[in-house]
């Protein structure tokens, strides 16, 4: 039996996936975004956030077992429109121990919510279980990808191609980032990059969170964004619906 760190389960989530649901957030992320609003999810141990409001230790250890018989102990209400979304931090970090809490879920329905930032085999062994798979695409250009997140998009975009022969339907969610992720080329690179795929429902444009630096220094880090935080948004969605894809501006 396998063993995972969670550091937060969020109850009665409504934008984390079809109806209501149960989201659970696991530890631990090979990206570094400079963007990133959960900066507890980073790392994969547990550690105390301190704050002007006290102490509080984000990341619980459970088995797959205990984590399982949590959310089904919810089954009730979560069964039907509803369910269970995995997200982080990176999932696909912990995606062994994620695989073994889905196969014992009590008939519910399953979001995946990742980044796409891992080995085939673990990407194939999550995506393969999920009834909904929530796919981040940043940045279509490799240099860009690097600069912003620390790593390259190699894995991100061929575990998007092993998605769209899998049958699972999808959506794709691009976060709206000040003169990085916003720009003409970007968004029309992207569009050109997914137009077609198989199982596509629709593209989903992120708001940008100006309130998650704030969270960085209880983690003991410094936010250091690689952007002009002050600059509007761009939420142009043109060039999706010139390619007959549907969008959504959340």
């Amino acid at each position: 039996m396998l063993t995972g760190v969670v550091f937060d389960i969020k109850e009665f989530a409504v934008h984390d996936g079809p109806g209501i649901r149960v989201t659970v957030f696991l530890k631990g992320c090979p990206l570094r975004c400079s963007w990133c609003h959960n900066p507890e999810g980073m790392s994969p141990q547990p550690q105390v956030l301190r704050s002007a409001a006290g102490e509080r230790l984000a990341g619980q250890t459970f088995t797959s077992t205990e984590l399982a018989a949590r959310l089904n102990s919810q089954a009730e209400l979560l069964r039907g429109e509803g369910g269970v979304t995995f997200s982080g931090g990176e999932p696909l970090a912990q995606a062994a121990f994620v695989a073994e809490v889905i196969d014992q879920l009590d008939d519910l329905h399953v979001v995946l919510d990742t980044s796409g930032y891992a080995e085939e085999p673990d990407f194939f062994a999550m995506a393969s279980r999920a009834d909904l798979v929530y796919f981040d695409v940043k940045l279509v250009d490799p240099e860009q990808h690097r600069r912003h997140t620390g790593a390259s998009n190699e894995r991100i975009h061929r575990n998007l191609r092993v998605l769209s022969g899998l049958g699972v339907p999808f959506v794709i969610r691009v976060p709206l980032i000040p003169g990085v992720t916003d720009t003409e080329a970007n968004l029309s690179g992207i569009t050109r990059l997914v137009a077609g795929m198989p199982g596509l429902r629709r593209v989903d444009l992120l708001p940008y969170n100006r309130a998650a630096g704030a969270k960085y220094a209880a983690c003991g880090l410094k936010f250091q964004p690689t952007y002009d935080e002050s600059r509007p948004v761009n939420p142009d969605t043109a060039c999706f619906a010139s390619a007959g894809l549907e969008v959504s501006v959340l």
